[in-house]
């Protein structure tokens, strides 16, 4: 097992993200981001939100969820309302979702879009988008997997990774 690396996975719990969770987080996401040449962990500059990230996404109307084993975090995501399509109507916006590399091939994932996936049925949305990083090649055959579609969009963060993303969606309901 590399240094940092999860226990092993015997059972693993799902659960709302509280603010005490800043430590965990930032070691999942540092771990993510190290696998790609290029991406820097910039927590302050770039993601302050993660110091406090309940109370983030509860300022918002959104909930972040936490994947932890012997209660260390080994994955996130989170979800809050999105901009409302004229065709469609509500939405919702699935954020960060990292999986840290030794827990990955176990359904987490997967098991935390569904969990974003119930929560926008519960708040009546009518699709659910998602952005994510160009270089993150398995996180998008994990989303088409799940349904979700290349939309034709790309976005320049302008951030020190000098991220690109490709936009996903998926409806949920008509």
């Amino acid at each position: 097992m590399s240094t940092g690396s999860v226990p092993p996975m015997t059972d693993w719990l799902l659960r709302p993200a509280r603010d005490t969770d800043a430590e965990g987080l930032i070691r999942v996401i540092t771990r993510c981001f190290d696998a790609y040449p290029g991406c820097v962990t910039d927590v302050d500059g770039e993601m302050p939100d993660l110091w406090a990230i309940a109370s983030a996404y509860q300022k918002v109307g959104g909930v972040y969820w936490v994947a932890e084993v012997a209660g260390q975090v080994v994955g996130c995501i989170g979800a809050a309302a999105a901009a409302a399509r004229p065709a469609l109507g509500l939405g919702t916006e699935l954020h960060r979702l990292y999986v840290d590399p030794d827990a990955r091939r176990r359904g987490i994932a997967a098991r935390l879009v569904a969990v974003v996936e119930d929560f926008a049925l519960a708040q009546h949305s009518a699709f659910i988008e998602l952005w994510s990083d160009c270089r993150f090649t398995d996180a998008h055959r994990l989303y088409e997997r799940l349904g979700y579609r290349r939309c034709p969009e790309i976005r320049i963060l302008g951030d020190r990774s000098n991220t690109a993303e490709y936009h996903f969606d998926r409806v949920i309901r008509r």
